[in-house]
């Protein structure tokens, strides 16, 4: 059974390796951009969330951000992101990797987590790269230092991802004995690179693994926090 093979290999590897997606975060109520029934068919992301509609279409840009920052106040991490932090603690995982931006992880009790796509939980200036007040941009206030345009520190579309973030995770996957992949679709570039970069074991978690049975030693099909829940460590 893929359920006890994952509990096995979670148990005897020395290294293990969280890489988390969207799927993660859907569970506490996040909407998935790339879900059937995601914010993706309302709004794309690829013409909002980029630095040509932060310097174009402002109000586009900070009203979708505005509403993602809000809407974290609705929700909470769930009992997969606990379960993560339990093993950190007890030195089953070394390390978590995720591409979402929410601080979950960070929330609920992990302690080592690189955030491969930044964090919506603060704020800088995008022309002189000054921290703000997230009150501050939330009210559409410019910056106090420069008055140039306030946004979330996440990685937009066409922005290189945090290269200390990218080489940590890089080196901890390329050392990892087992690398487990939860929750994300594998299509962003570069993220989509990195479980191949171990020679360790891979296992893919996530509600379709149709795409990608291939291309890892073990699948298991469901939703991430029934799976965690399974997994007897």
């Amino acid at each position: 059974m893929t359920i006890e093979r994952l509990s096995e290999w979670l148990q005897t590897s020395s290294s293990t390796v969280i890489l988390t997606g969207a799927g993660m975060s859907t569970e506490s109520g996040i909407p998935d951009f790339r879900s059937a029934s995601g914010w993706w068919n309302n709004i794309d992301p690829r013409t909002v969330a980029t630095t040509e509609a932060l310097a174009q279409n402002y109000s586009l840009f900070h009203e979708f951000y505005k509403m993602r920052i809000e809407n974290l106040e609705k929700v909470a991490p769930h009992e997969g992101h606990q379960i993560l932090a339990d093993w950190e603690k007890r030195g089953i995982v070394s390390l978590v990797a995720t591409q979402n931006v929410d601080g979950f992880h960070q929330l609920a009790g992990s302690q080592r987590v690189e955030e491969l796509h930044g964090s919506i939980r603060s704020v800088r200036c995008h022309r002189c790269q000054q921290a703000a007040p997230m009150e501050s941009f939330l009210h559409k206030e410019s910056c106090a230092h420069c008055g140039g345009k306030l946004r979330p520190n996440v990685v937009l579309f066409g922005e290189s991802l945090p290269q200390a973030s990218w080489h940590k995770t890089m080196e901890a996957i390329k050392a990892a004995e087992l690398v487990v992949v939860i929750g994300t679709s594998l299509e962003v570039y570069p993220v989509n690179q990195l479980p191949m970069m171990t020679k360790g074991k891979t296992v893919y978690i996530n509600l379709d693994i149709a795409q990608h049975e291939a291309q890892f030693d073990v699948t298991i099909e469901g939703k991430i926090k029934e799976v965690l829940q399974q997994l007897q460590i």
